[in-house]
């Protein structure tokens, strides 16, 4: 089913887009070897190229280029390579977030311009992503040098956005680490009832899973929302490259998890643990990143159930559209309010991750995208 052919608000989007494109265009030299991370009132800095958000703007320049074929932003193509390049011959800030890192600045990169220097790095930087796989636990280790001893070796439910950068490389060993690591993630970070856990501790030596905690969600048994929306859109884009069936059922099992949390407005409380009648703080930024799973399964499910999909993913941009944009505000540079970082640390803010998704939907919603993941 072509999704964007269905679609009901498809002027809203295009309006959305050119708001997006719009607000780039004004900071493209602003974020050039320094990156957006999480605004302070709606407004980024500029962050050193060590943290996993690095990609994100980069990511978005893509998607503005693809949308409108303006040169403006591919400006800083060169210096943006270099940057990535840097950071990886220099190690600075490895962690499984080499997916997000690299998929966004360089794979990103391949598939637009088919610049071959972006395909290299992609290339390296998915061979020191291999450097973090256990293979006796079947895994790739989130945070840490390898070597550490339990209990500090985890996995956490993001890495399965990461897991793409090792299926993108076409190299069987590679694709059998990302899709080994999605089986021993559904056995372990997703609950029997398809809800997730954020980390799951794990030992190095034998490879055996310990028990399911926390790092960004209310409590170790709840349910952390944008961690639940990984869930469904990394175990629909595992399904893309793999066709296993049992990471489709993840994914829309998930996604009805996630379906059932939703508050009236349809954007998420940051932890499923909230609800109306017991209100907490939104993650616009679980909202974005739902939408582009539950768009990503339209293409995989009967058309009924697709049908279902897209209703309720353009319910949501439709609030996310009406009441969580920086539309009309001043001294803004962000797009997407009201998403979070950590509970104590960047809430109610613009994250970089929440507007490149927030994009990413809208991309997805108003035509034949061809995903960078």
């Amino acid at each position: 089913m072509k999704i964007w052919e269905k679609c009901v608000y498809g002027t809203a989007y295009e309006e959305e887009l050119a708001y997006i494109e719009s607000v780039l265009k004004e900071n493209l030299d602003l974020f050039v070897g320094k990156y957006p991370h999480v605004s302070v009132g709606n407004w980024y800095g500029a962050e050193e190229n060590v943290l996993w958000t690095s990609s994100f703007f980069v990511g978005m320049c893509f998607l503005a280029y693809e949308h409108t074929g303006d040169g403006i932003f591919l400006k800083y193509e060169r210096e943006h390579l270099d940057s990535f390049r840097d950071r990886l011959d220099r190690r600075r800030g490895i962690s499984h977030d080499l997916g997000f890192l690299y998929t966004l600045s360089c794979v990103a990169d391949y598939k637009v311009t088919g610049n071959p220097r972006a395909r290299e790095i992609a290339l390296d930087a998915a061979q020191v992503l291999t450097e973090r796989y256990n293979e006796k636990g079947k895994y790739i280790q989130a945070w840490g040098d390898m070597g550490i001893r339990y209990p500090d070796v985890k996995i956490i439910i993001d890495t399965m956005l990461n897991l793409p950068l090792l299926y993108w490389t076409g190299e069987p060993d590679k694709m059998k680490m990302a899709e080994n690591h999605a089986r021993t993630s559904a056995a372990t970070l997703v609950r029997p009832d398809y809800s997730t856990y954020h980390t799951y501790l794990m030992n190095p030596e034998t490879g055996e899973p310990v028990c399911g905690k926390t790092h960004q969600g209310y409590a170790d048994e709840s349910t952390w929302a944008r961690g639940q929306a990984w869930a469904v859109y990394g175990y629909a884009l595992s399904y893309r490259y793999t066709g296993d069936p049992a990471f489709l059922s993840v994914a829309g099992n998930a996604a009805r998890v996630f379906k059932e949390n939703l508050p009236s407005d349809l954007v998420p409380y940051w932890d499923f643990t909230f609800t109306d009648q017991n209100p907490d703080i939104r993650d616009t930024s679980a909202a974005g990143i739902y939408v582009c799973g539950l768009l990503e399964l339209c293409n995989y499910v009967e058309e009924g159930e697709a049908r279902e999909y897209l209703r309720l993913a353009e319910a949501i941009m439709k609030s996310l559209r009406e009441k969580y944009t920086t539309r009309g505000r001043e001294h803004v540079n962000g797009t997407l309010t009201e998403g979070m970082y950590h509970r104590h640390d960047g809430q109610e803010e613009c994250t970089i991750w929440g507007d490149y998704f927030y994009m990413e939907a809208l991309m997805r919603l108003t035509g034949d995208w061809r995903p960078y993941w």
